[in-house]
């Protein structure tokens, strides 16, 4: 008699069908479990929206989460009765305490900042400072790019499956080019290296794993940014080549910004707001940047002009 899988397992086999990142599945599962401990283990097919406006309650009001985080959680849940337990719960009716959201604006840096911090990076760690703020990506988004992203005759990037599974199309920097095609001519070495002991595999999404068995061996799919080792894939066990983990990035810039003397909490991601940031100070169109930022909507993107209106919505000061 053949044994239903346990329920965080099934959780798993769903997320994998639908293709969402490992990143995703590790989160909701970590959340699964959480509900399933908050309400003393009690299984969620005998729970409902009662018990996941409780849990979400508890979250915003007990342990102070922000608004983004709450939003995971519920994400996480409605995943679950809707994908796995097949109970459709109508998200409006969840009547939990809810997370504010709160207005802040993101972080710049000034043309100079920008260049001082990323001349105390140094190797790797600057040639990817220098993409995101060069051509606005996302700390992930560049982690990812793979060697056939990088369009040099054209001068441009193509981001994959980027946030909102969307591909966009954004720069290469003039400025980056002869760096980034010794960085290459570098990873091709370690490639070749890895072929000749019998590796060399990259991770495929699923669909075109099937679909062309021996890509994930050839050059154009291999990573730009490799990490120094081999791992082993936590889903398929495979020992394959991954990408750099992004906290070492993150690391670095923190150190780098330390380092140059600047006084405002400096992320990887704030390389992105400063390069939308300086477009627009440049006189670029706001849908211009908006199509390179890869944003949905217009709106998110007008929160740079919010930046660019410096002191009191640029209104010049009596005493000055």
């Amino acid at each position: 008699m053949n044994k239903q899988p346990r329920l965080l397992d099934r959780v798993r086999q769903a997320i994998r069908l639908k293709h969402y990142s490992i990143r995703t599945e590790e989160a909701y599962v970590n959340w699964i479990k959480r509900f399933i401990l908050f309400h003393n283990k009690r299984h969620p097919k005998d729970m409902g929206a009662p018990e996941i406006e409780t849990f979400l309650t508890h979250l915003a009001v007990d342990l102070n989460v922000a608004a983004s985080t709450q939003n995971q959680a519920l994400s996480a849940l409605l995943f679950l009765y809707r994908e796995v337990l097949k109970k459709d719960l109508d998200e409006r009716t969840i009547d939990a305490v809810r997370a504010k959201k709160p207005k802040r604006l993101p972080t710049v840096l000034t043309k100079d900042e920008v260049l001082k911090v990323i001349g105390f990076l140094s190797g790797t760690n600057q040639l990817m400072a220098k993409l995101l703020y060069g051509s606005g990506l996302r700390l992930m988004e560049c982690l990812r790019l793979r060697v056939k992203d990088i369009d040099f005759a054209q001068r441009q990037i193509i981001v994959r499956d980027a946030k909102g599974r969307k591909d966009r199309v954004t720069m290469l920097p003039d400025a980056v080019v002869p760096f980034l095609e010794e960085h290459l001519r570098h990873v091709k070495h370690i490639h070749d290296d890895d072929l000749a002991q019998g590796y060399g595999s990259v991770y495929m999404p699923t669909a075109l794993e099937r679909k062309y068995p021996n890509a994930s061996r050839e050059w154009p799919w291999q990573y730009v940014f490799p990490a120094s080792t081999r791992s082993r894939d936590p889903r398929s066990g495979v020992i394959r080549r991954h990408h750099v983990h992004e906290s070492g990035l993150q690391k670095a810039v923190r150190r780098a910004a330390k380092r140059a003397g600047i006084n405002k909490p400096v992320t990887p991601h704030t390389f992105r707001h400063s390069f939308a940031t300086h477009l627009l100070e440049s006189g670029y169109d706001i849908r211009t940047v908006q199509e390179l930022l890869g944003h949905k909507d217009v709106k998110t993107t007008m929160i740079y002009t919010h930046v660019l209106n410096r002191g009191g919505l640029a209104v010049r000061s009596p005493l000055d």
